[in-house]
């Protein structure tokens, strides 16, 4: 049988090989998220905005009773399906 030595050497210097290029590219990328955490300009916050009211301003020119016909109906279509 054929000496199995010299593999399993090889096997482990390409493994302690990749383990490094690894642990260095993760540590290089930590540096550079923290440096760029440093630099970059934090957000400001979105402005809070305030909840549109129950009655709404109708703004597209939808008359009121438009707007009661079609809600009863909803409320008719709803009850029907229920």
């Amino acid at each position: 049988m054929a000496d199995l030595g010299p593999l399993l050497w090889e096997a482990a210097t390409i493994m302690v090989t990749g383990m490094v290029v690894v642990f260095l590219f993760l540590s290089i990328l930590i540096y550079l998220v923290q440096l760029l955490a440093k630099i970059a300009p934090k957000d400001a916050p979105a402005p809070v905005a305030s909840k549109p009211s129950l009655t709404a301003v109708n703004h597209n020119g939808v008359q009121p009773e438009v707007v009661a016909a079609i809600a009863a109906a909803l409320h008719q279509h709803r009850k029907q399906i229920a």
